[in-house]
């Protein structure tokens, strides 16, 4: 039997979410359904706490990895990318920004495979030195509708737009086509994109939808939720099962390089 790898994936801070009220008592939370598509292609999901303020510890976690999921979720704070707050930016976590900009900027420097999507995409960008618009309908001109939200009754795997995979990426050899349909859910995107990145997808309006690192490892990042997808369409099931292979092949190299 295969190894299967231990994707770790770092949670949110509850009190982060819109109406959740404040006095319940601090809890680290995050969407069933990242865990389960990990499972899905044979990964064993691994809850990462906040611990923020104890790096020794957090690098104790990231060690047991074989690789690294970033999820979507609440804004990325844009003090992580040195600019001031736009009034449309929304609620954020800082916690979770510095420990997912701490495990992403690790896993760039190892070659630790990373799948990150929404806001993982955009954590991926400001952790190779990129930035972010922080609100596409307001700073971008001539934008599609990006923010179909569960909140404002759109469903999670709602196809809203297509996008554009480049020749010669990794994610048009993995979807094996030129134009892919995707779910939207996000009001912030890739501004200035990050040193050792390439744009991957791009959606009607010409913001970036998808990214991925230059070298061989690993490093993959799309602004839709493929999370949703991995059961219906065959190119989504294939992007898990890359990032799954590749986490499975970095383990397999450790052990080896151990022995």
């Amino acid at each position: 039997m295969q190894h299967r790898p231990v994707v770790g994936i770092p949670t949110q801070t509850l009190q982060s979410i819109d109406r959740i009220p404040e006095d319940l008592p601090h809890s680290w939370v995050m969407n069933s359904r990242y865990y389960t598509a990990v499972t899905y292609v044979g990964g064993v999901p691994w809850m990462v706490p906040l611990l923020d303020d104890d790096e020794e510890t957090l690098r104790a976690i990231y060690d047991h990895l074989d690789g690294i999921f970033l999820a979507g979720g609440v804004d990325v704070d844009p003090g992580s990318y040195g600019e001031e707050r736009h009034d449309l930016c929304g609620r954020t976590d800082l916690a979770r920004d510095r420990v997912e900009l701490l495990f992403a900027k690790w896993a760039m420097e190892e070659g630790k495979p990373v799948l990150g999507v929404c806001r993982g995409m955009q954590v991926i960008n400001v952790a190779a030195g990129g930035t972010l618009y922080q609100d596409c309908a307001d700073q971008v001109p001539g934008a599609i509708k990006h923010d179909y939200f569960p909140g404002a009754g759109w469903a999670r795997d709602h196809l809203a737009h297509d996008v554009v995979l480049p020749e010669s990426t990794r994610l048009r050899r993995i979807f094996a086509e030129e134009r892919v349909m995707v779910n939207s859910m996000h009001h912030q995107a890739i501004r200035r994109l990050g040193a050792g990145l390439v744009a991957s997808a791009v959606s009607p309006d010409g913001l970036l939808e998808a990214v991925e690192g230059t070298s061989e490892a690993f490093l993959v990042g799309v602004q839709w939720h493929p999370e949703m997808l991995v059961e219906t369409d065959p190119g989504t099931l294939r992007l898990f099962e890359e990032f799954i292979e590749a986490s499975r092949q970095f383990h397999a190299a450790r052990m080896f390089a151990a022995a």
